[in-house]
């Protein structure tokens, strides 16, 4: 027997669950499909147990460093790796049970565990229960990607799913991949007391960065104590007796634990996309318009899979986007939104709008604003003045286009920048405001005061 929904979400991600709460507020007969946890990668091995863990290496740094604060510790630090994965865990089924009991007595919306799988346009199977909707919401998200490297299949390594069960302090952790989730690993372990080797194939790391952040970034980590190879091409891994050995070019590193983090790959290869008419990108992503439909109108895609973001920021937008044009007559867009992000070391670097290097490469005239932390009385009272902040405007129609905040609280201070550029306000507006003291929002004025001429690519 067939159920019929007026909607089916697949994926219970950060964009799933609140779209599905909304249609069945609507009054929309909605079915969530999840077959793995409710709150998918975020709640579950991303964003909420990785920054729990980082607060947790921060505490550890912050102790054995006590004596630049005039504090004195007695005692080496010692960390009980078994507590900090148990208060992780703690904090990440705390955020499954408040999904879980938000969703569960909401009326019109069915839970079902299971793998949703496409029979055709308008029907899936759900390991032999058959269900139709007149609408499908796919959020099914993204998993670690394993590069093609030889013997890397034959020995014991990680990803960001499997750092989640660690409760020992590896002693040589290899990390390959020098961006975002590689970096954030890389620093959490050491200050956890890991030897860290971090292995990167491009000149530098985070390449998508401008070279001054990605040059200031990898002092941060090197002055910490961690091994960073950039332009290392791996050939071959190998098992080292109870752990690796990772082939180079040049020679080769010998590790207890391999992480591997160098990127995502979308969950679409097992939904039955080719029955349901529904066309990918040759990434594998799902293919969206700027309403995030698919190539059946009727079938959306939000989230990573739709290769539009990646972020649970812009998966839960995403949501926001359907449920205002479908539910609320919006004609809200996909392309009205400024890309912004943090990567997660500490100090942080917060991103918004254009790099250095795409500014430079867009032919405008643009005009930069740059400080350095060291000039930031927030940043020296903490005693942590690593980084620095710069801001671009275009010349010509005085809006801001993007920023960079590495440093203390720059993930946080962006935001600021982040909201005028939404207001489509010119820069004067920011550069006028009057902003607390001390703070680091309240140098940002003081760099677009000191806006100067930005050579061309």
């Amino acid at each position: 027997m067939t159920e019929v929904f007026d909607a089916i979400v697949i994926g219970a991600g950060q964009a799933g669950p609140p779209l599905a709460a909304r249609l069945a507020s609507a009054g929309w007969k909605t079915a969530l499909i999840e077959k793995r946890r409710l709150g998918g990668t975020c709640v579950n091995d991303g964003c909420i147990p990785t920054k729990t863990l980082v607060a947790s290496a921060r505490a550890a740094w912050v102790v054995a460093n006590a004596a630049r604060w005039g504090i004195t510790v007695g005692g080496a630090v010692r960390v009980d790796m078994a507590a900090v994965k148990a208060r992780k865990d703690e904090v990440v089924q705390a955020s499954r049970d408040s999904l879980a009991t938000w969703l569960g007595d909401m009326k019109n919306l069915t839970l079902v565990d299971g793998h949703a799988r496409f029979t055709s346009a308008n029907a899936i199977d759900v390991g032999g229960r058959a269900l139709e909707a007149r609408h499908f919401f796919l959020n099914t998200g993204a998993h670690p990607r394993v590069p093609d490297i030889a013997g890397l299949r034959g020995v014991p390594f990680l990803t960001n799913v499997e750092m989640m069960d660690i409760a020992e302090v590896p002693e040589h952790l290899v990390v390959l991949g020098g961006s975002y989730i590689g970096l954030e690993f890389a620093q959490m372990y050491r200050r956890f007391g890991s030897k860290v080797t971090v292995i990167e194939n491009a000149p530098t790391l985070i390449p998508r960065e401008d070279d001054d952040i990605a040059s200031a970034v990898t002092k941060l980590l090197v002055d910490e104590g961690l091994d960073v190879r950039t332009s290392a091409k791996v050939t071959r891994v190998e098992r080292n007796g109870e752990g690796v050995r990772v082939v180079l070019g040049d020679g080769a590193v010998e590790g207890s634990h391999l992480l591997v983090g160098v990127g995502r790959d979308p969950n679409a290869d097992d939904l039955g996309l080719d029955a349901a008419g529904v066309t990918r990108d040759a990434r594998g992503f799902i293919v969206v318009d700027d309403e995030l439909k698919t190539s059946q109108p009727h079938i959306f895609a939000i989230g990573d899979v739709n290769g539009r973001g990646a972020f649970t920021h812009t998966s839960y937008n995403d949501y926001e986007i359907v449920a205002a044009n479908l539910l609320d007559g919006g004609k809200r867009r996909v392309s009205d939104r400024i890309p912004i992000y943090g990567l997660y070391v500490d100090p942080p670097l917060g991103r918004v709008g254009m790099s250095e290097r795409e500014a430079r490469a867009s032919g405008r005239r643009i005009l930069m604003g740059t400080r350095p932390m060291t000039r930031v009385g927030r940043a020296r009272e903490r005693g942590e003045t690593i980084g620095f902040m710069k801001i671009l405007v275009d010349d010509d129609t005085k809006l801001i286009v993007g920023a960079a905040i590495f440093g203390v609280e720059g993930d946080e201070v962006v935001h600021a920048i982040a909201d005028v550029m939404y207001a489509r306000a010119p820069y004067t507006v920011m550069k006028d405001a009057v902003h607390a003291h001390p703070t680091v929002s309240e140098l940002v004025p003081t760099m677009l005061g000191e806006l100067k001429p930005l050579a061309p690519a």
